[in-house]
């Protein structure tokens, strides 16, 4: 009754105070699922679209003096569509996604506005992530990513210096905190809106987002009132990263000017690649929340090595410089090579898998290489599921390799545990005292509880094949035996 009241109020014309606290109110209520449904009416969504200046087609925003109603509105808007199913569908009916998009548009070039275009974004943002079909008319008909583009360029107040390149202004200001909330809730919105964009069909979709890329550059650079809030800004830059088409990321790092002073490499200006770094390894820090917090950083660094050739060669010499300490097995330490080591015998598969993954790109998908670095034990999962247990290398192509082995890995080396990857003192071999009886008397013993545990199928006895991928061992020592005979030279 409540509900009903207050919208009853809200269709007549009344003072701008009044339709505030009434918005208030309902703002509150709807919160509750089971208050919701005399508000979920065509007619009611309606007074509250005309409320928000939705239904006005042309003309600038009214006086400052209304903007707080809209804000309100939007916010009320906001939390009937979270709750409410049938909102959602009324939703689409109404073309609330067009008119949204018109209201962007109109607070481009208006001051005091932050908060009206903040509750748009989030708006756009809750109905691309409800309703597939509002994502895709947004996409398709209603050409959202510039809109949202344009949002997040003027949030982020972007100066262009040339094309793809903006402005690096080490000395500005941190963003403020409505400022970071619309470039957050633009983020999110244009990340739902660009799902499945990996595959650019036109030159001009190329420009679109090679341009959204450079933003994200500076986005990446841009600091905000907190640390907590430059996290969330930077995490759903490094989620919107990852729906570019890798062939647009080139844009990330550009040539490093006289002037410019920052991390460089090759003659690349390298800072973004740097943040990413910098990112990722704060959130292994975390040590929490890897599969939301991390996967995401760690894809978007595994697809840029994979395809920027400066931009592997820049990380993998701070991630996997040369050697030089071999004492102590690769998971034991703080380097982050440490780190990403222990992650690859992780509890959760699609964790282990990612930064195993990572790491074998930085080794140029080289199986020699990756158990240089990592040991035998650690890579065997990925080498099993690639099917390399064997040895050689992945698909992808890389440029020839160049030799970074160190003096001091070189000389340590022959005593190198393949399986640990660490350096171990000699141990004594226990069978040197055996007689021969006793030896074979030890291999039965070992055969046998091997084929109890066998017939018992506790454990299956698996073996490599030829070709590197892993069968029952009867089946792969036939297989050896067949490529044997075949290979062999006819009398």
């Amino acid at each position: 009754k409540l509900c009903e009241e207050i919208l009853n109020i809200l269709e007549k014309d009344t003072k701008t105070s009044c339709q505030v606290a009434c918005l208030e109110a309902l703002r509150i209520l709807s919160r509750d699922k089971k208050v919701l449904v005399p508000v979920t009416t065509k007619r009611n969504m309606q007074i509250l679209m005309r409320l928000a200046k939705l239904d006005t087609v042309e003309g600038p925003l009214e006086t400052p003096s209304e903007f707080p109603v809209i804000v309100e509105a939007l916010k009320c808007l906001c939390n009937i569509i979270f709750n409410s199913a049938v909102a959602q569908k009324l939703s689409l009916e109404l073309n609330l996604a067009a008119m949204l998009c018109n209201l962007l548009e109109k607070c481009k070039d208006q001051q005091c506005t932050d908060d009206i275009k903040c509750f748009d974004l989030r708006l756009l943002f809750l109905l691309s992530l409800l309703h597939t079909d509002i994502r895709s008319q947004l996409r398709q008909e209603l050409q959202g990513v510039q809109i949202l583009t344009r949002a997040l360029e003027s949030s982020l107040s972007v100066r262009w210096t040339e094309e793809y390149k903006a402005a690096e202004d080490h000395d500005r200001p941190p963003l403020s905190l409505r400022e970071t909330d619309c470039a957050i809730e633009a983020l999110k919105a244009l990340f739902n809106v660009t799902l499945d964009s990996w595959n650019v069909h036109s030159e001009n979709e190329s420009h679109q987002f090679r341009y959204m890329a450079a933003i994200l550059r500076h986005c990446l650079l841009t600091t905000g009132p907190t640390e907590d809030k430059t996290e969330e800004l930077h995490s759903n830059a490094v989620n919107l990263l990852s729906n570019v088409p890798v062939s647009c990321l080139d844009v990330l790092i550009s040539p490093s000017s006289q002037e410019e002073t920052d991390i460089k490499y090759n003659g690349m200006n390298m800072r973004a690649v740097q943040v990413l770094l910098d990112f990722m390894e704060k959130r292994i820090d975390k040590g929490s929340s890897y599969r939301e917090g991390l996967t995401p950083v760690l894809s978007l660094l595994t697809k840029c090595c994979r395809t920027h050739r400066n931009i592997r060669k820049f990380i993998k010499a701070q991630v996997l410089p040369p050697l030089r300490d071999v004492s102590n097995r690769p998971e034991v330490g703080t380097t982050v090579r440490n780190k990403l080591v222990r992650l690859m015998t992780h509890v959760d598969l699609g964790v282990k898998q990612i930064a195993a993954e990572f790491l074998f790109v930085l080794c140029k998908e080289r199986v020699d290489s990756l158990l240089k670095y990592t040991g035998y034990g650690n890579a065997a999962g990925l080498l099993a599921a690639r099917g390399l247990l064997a040895g050689g290398r992945g698909d992808h192509w890389y440029s020839d390799d160049e030799d970074t082995d160190t003096e001091e890995y070189k000389s340590a080396k022959p005593n190198i545990n393949l399986i640990t990857g660490h350096l171990e003192e000699p141990m004594p071999n226990l069978m040197d005292e055996m007689t021969e009886e006793q030896k074979e008397y030890e291999a039965m013993k070992l055969v046998n509880m091997f084929d109890k545990l066998s017939r018992d199928e506790l454990i299956k006895p698996m073996g490599v094949r030829p070709d590197g991928t892993m069968a029952p061992l009867e089946e792969a020592v036939s297989q050896y035996h067949t490529n044997k005979q075949d290979s062999s030279d006819s009398d």
